[in-house]
C-alpha cells in the first residue's frame, strides 16, 4: 500500500483568554504512513474512528501549576483527548484485529501504541455508535453517574436539584439520573435549542440563563436540596442563595473561570456555616475503582433501550479541532462535541 497521510494536531501556543484555532492548535498534514509496513514491535496499529472534545481541556492549554490535576500539554506535541479506534494491526496477544479501544488518544488519524496501558477494549452487544463511547458512556458518562451516585447520598423523591449546563453530556446524564430517582429538577443552558433538549429529558424546569436570571428561577422554583456545579461564578452564587439547610453541592467544574485567567469572588461564602451546606469536589478517575463495575453494568441497558437519551454535534476531520475547541469554551456547541475522524 502507497503511504497514506497521517493528519494530526499539535498544541501550539498558550492561549490568553479564549483558544484559538489555528494558532492555539495546529493541524498537520506533512507526516505519512504505510499501513502494512509502520512497524509494530509488539504492540498494534489503531485507525482513530471518534475524539471527545472536553472542557477539562482548557486546563491543560497552561503551564504546569500546583493546582492542575492534569498534566499540561506540551508546545509543540500531538494533543490527546479520550477517543475510539479500532485495530487494524496487531502483535499483542491481548488485542486482536478489529477490536475497538477506548482511552486516550492522541489526535492522529493512525497511531501505534505498544499496549492497553491507559485503554480498554470495548464491548458493544447493542450495536450502538461509537461515538456514544466517549460521551454518555465514556469519561462525560462516568464523571455523572459516579459523582451523583456518591455525593447525592441521602437523595429523597421530591427533593429538587438545580443542574447547570444541563444540555452538556454531563449535565444531561444527571438530570435524567435524578428524575429516576424521582428528584425534581431545575436545568440552566445557554440556548433556546438547549432548552428544549433538557425538556425532552425530562427536566422539569428548564431555563435560558442568558435570557432569565438564574436568581429568580430559584427564588420562584427552589429552594434545592442538591446542585450539580459545572459552571461555578455568578451561578454557584445564586444557587448558595437558594439552598436549603444541609443542601449538597456537587462541583464538576467552573467553565465560567476557564479562559478569564481568574474566578468570580463568591461573596455568599458565610452561608455555608449558617445552612450546614456540604461541597464535594471530585475527579472522576478517584472515584473509578468503586463505582465502574455498576456503571457498565447500569447505564448502556438504559441507552439502548432509550430510557437514557444523548445528543451529539459532530464535528468532522481533525482540521475542525480548533473550532470545536472554541466553540465547547464559549458554549456554542450544540451538544456533546465529538470529532469524526473516519469511518469504519
Amino acid at each position: 500500500m502507497a503511504p497514506l497521510t497521517n493528519g494530526r494536531v499539535f498544541f501550539n501556543a498558550y492561549p490568553e483568554g479564549y483558544p484559538v484555532p489555528g494558532k492555539t492548535t495546529v493541524y498537520d498534514a506533512t507526516e505519512t504512513i504505510d499501513l502494512d509496513t509502520v512497524p509494530l514491535n509488539g504492540g498494534f496499529l489503531l485507525k482513530t474512528l471518534e475524539l471527545s472534545i472536553d472542557p477539562y481541556m482548557r486546563g491543560r492549554m497552561r503551564p504546569l501549576n500546583k493546582t492542575m490535576y492534569a498534566a499540561p500539554y506540551e508546545i509543540g506535541q500531538v494533543i490527546p483527548s479520550f477517543g475510539v479506534g479500532v485495530v487494524l494491526r496487531s502483535e499483542n496477544s491481548k488485542v486482536k484485529v478489529g477490536n475497538h479501544i477506548y482511552g486516550l488518544l492522541e489526535h492522529r488519524q493512525y497511531v501505534v501504541r505498544k499496549d492497553l496501558e491507559g485503554l480498554q477494549v470495548l464491548v458493544n452487544p447493542s450495536n450502538l455508535p461509537w461515538s456514544a463511547f466517549i460521551g454518555v458512556l465514556g469519561m462525560p458518562g462516568r464523571t455523572a453517574f459516579m459523582a451523583w451516585k456518591e455525593y447525592s447520598s441521602g437523595r429523597r423523591c421530591g427533593e429538587t436539584v438545580f443542574v447547570s449546563a444541563g444540555a452538556g453530556p454531563v449535565g444531561s446524564l444527571v438530570i435524567q439520573l435524578a428524575k429516576l430517582d424521582g428528584l425534581k429538577v431545575i436545568a440552566s443552558a445557554g440556548s433556546d435549542e438547549k432548552v428544549q433538549f433538557m425538556k425532552d429529558i425530562g427536566t422539569d424546569v428548564a431555563f435560558n440563563y442568558k435570557t432569565t436570571k438564574t436568581a429568580d428561577v430559584l427564588e420562584k422554583e427552589g429552594p434545592i436540596d442538591i446542585y450539580w456545579d459545572n459552571v461555578g461564578g455568578e451561578t454557584l452564587e445564586a444557587a448558595i442563595d437558594a439552598s436549603r439547610i444541609n443542601a449538597r453541592f456537587i462541583e464538576c467544574g467552573m467553565i465560567s473561570a476557564y479562559n478569564s485567567g481568574h474566578t468570580f469572588p463568591i461573596h455568599n461564602f458565610g452561608q455555608i456555616i449558617g445552612k450546614s451546606l456540604t461541597f464535594h469536589g471530585f475527579i472522576v478517575d478517584r472515584l473509578r475503582e468503586k463505582w465502574e463495575e455498576e456503571f457498565y453494568k447500569t447505564v448502556p441497558p438504559l441507552v439502548a433501550s432509550g430510557q437514557i437519551k444523548f445528543k451529539e454535534d459532530m464535528y468532522n476531520g481533525l482540521e475542525s479541532v480548533g473550532d470545536a475547541i472554541l466553540a465547547v469554551q464559549k458554549g456554542t456547541n450544540k451538544a456533546k462535541v465529538v470529532i469524526h475522524v473516519a469511518d469504519e
